[in-house]
């Protein structure tokens, strides 16, 4: 099936290529020129692990091409994905439909026969209703129908959950592109994947509503971690009690800085607003928002009492930068937060990550990088570890303590054993696992 990707970012670049890999005909395209040539080039402009080895095996089996001609792209598709970028709007914390609405005037210019357009971009309810709109006014004659595909893809988990989805949500209502969509995904029956079919509302909803339970699961648990550092409690042993529940479940109860990245900040607020515009206000969605911000700078706080109240003159070596591992996305990454925090407090920053340190270098001023973490630690005063990078798990810390100031670690992610760090005599510091507090008076 010959299919048009609208968009080479970080959706649309995994998703085409993934159904290129099936054995579809697929054609990304993008409005910046020098990305496409970039791509033709073997240049990928993400960090995702196996991403680039299944662009190159696919363009070099011809499934897969890069371009800007959107129309001409459009023209020889049964299917279109628009996975344009629906940001935070600036001011009220609406998405921003403007690379939605811009890309559906000109599919509508391409239309040739009859024609299945899927919203995978991340859009609030109703936005395929409007996207239906704008092509049936550009174009009254077209032969089309408009689908919601919501993306549930994992920032350096993304080929993976691509290939085998925990299931596929389809919001479709015309039985023609029922079918083109069952064609597509077809490969994906061999995996026993589960469909869901729904409404495109529904379909438009429950990618939102997914997103903004993992986010509330993220800070319920972070909550649990403060008051388990005031009664003695262990978060870790408390996750994993509440976790072997089947109806709670083990993942997303990892307490830590608060949650980032490109989809749960800009969802919960997309939704929040959605709410209160239909007057129905999620209340859970918006305390979960508004303690999450007030997370990462907690999160400074912690480093400050660990340095003894102040970080003045002082250099902190901080380990990890992107908002998770795998992945060299600084979008709403606690670090911003914590570094930036610090950096009032009069800290001087050195930095290091395996990946996000050109994009680090865009969003936060006046950091020292270097390029693996020992000569990060040198003659820093104090260690924190915010972002769980696996090259991370197993630092020599005789060599660290020889190299520190002072031997103070603030491990952000729990990464390591309280005993085993003070063993090594270090002062250490870390997220929800509370001392017991003597008994009686």
């Amino acid at each position: 099936m010959h299919i048009a990707m609208v968009g080479a970012g970080y959706v649309g670049l995994v998703s085409g290529s993934c159904l290129a890999d099936f054995g579809h005909e697929v054609s990304c395209i993008d409005a910046d020129a020098a990305k496409i040539e970039a791509l033709k080039a073997g240049k990928m402009p993400i960090f995702e692990p196996g991403l680039a080895e299944l662009v190159a095996n696919n363009v070099r089996a011809r499934r897969l091409s890069f371009s800007t001609d959107l129309v001409g792209a459009v023209r020889d598709a049964q299917a279109v994905f628009i996975a344009v970028g629906t940001p935070s709007r600036r001011g009220d914390g609406h998405a921003d439909l403007s690379f939605v609405y811009q890309a559906a005037r000109a599919i509508a210019a391409g239309l040739d026969g009859f024609t299945v357009v899927v919203t995978k971009s991340t859009v609030p309810v109703g936005t395929g209703d409007e996207v239906e709109r704008i092509i049936r006014e550009t174009r009254p004659d077209a032969d089309f129908a408009v689908v919601s595909n919501p993306e549930f893809l994992r920032e350096g988990a993304a080929i993976d959950d691509f290939k085998r989805p925990d299931r596929i949500v389809i919001g479709v209502d015309d039985k023609r592109a029922k079918a083109v969509m069952t064609e597509i995904y077809r490969p994906l029956y061999l995996n026993k994947a589960p469909f869901v079919f729904t409404s495109r509302r529904t379909s438009e909803l429950t990618k939102y509503a997914a997103n903004a339970f993992l986010a509330t699961k993220i800070t319920f648990i972070n909550e649990i971690a403060d008051l388990c550092e005031q009664v003695g409690a262990d978060v870790q042993d408390v996750a994993r009690g509440i976790g072997l529940d089947k109806r709670i479940g083990s993942k997303f109860l990892h307490a830590g800085p608060g949650y980032g990245g490109s989809c749960f900040p800009k969802d919960t607020q997309a939704l929040i607003k959605t709410a209160q515009d239909h007057g129905a206000p999620v209340r859970i969605v918006e305390v979960v928002a508004a303690v999450n911000d007030q997370r990462k700078r907690a999160m400074a706080r912690k480093v400050l009492t660990a340095c003894g109240g102040s970080v003045r003159g002082k250099t902190i070596a901080v380990l990890g930068l992107t908002f998770k591992p795998n992945t060299d996305d600084m979008r709403e990454s606690p670090a911003i937060s914590i570094i930036t925090a610090l950096q009032d407090c009069g800290a001087r920053i050195n930095a290091y990550d395996p990946e996000g340190m050109d994009q680090a270098r865009q969003v936060i001023d006046d950091l020292t990088f270097f390029y693996d973490p020992y000569s990060c630690c040198e003659k820093a005063h104090a260690l924190v570890i915010i972002t769980e990078w696996d090259a991370f798990r197993a630092l020599d810390f005789d060599r660290i303590k020889s190299l520190l100031v002072t031997p103070i670690l603030v491990d952000l992610r729990n990464i390591y054993d309280p005993d085993e760090l003070d063993r090594k005599e270090f002062d250490y510091s870390c997220v929800g696992r509370g001392k017991v507090p003597p008994l009686g008076p």
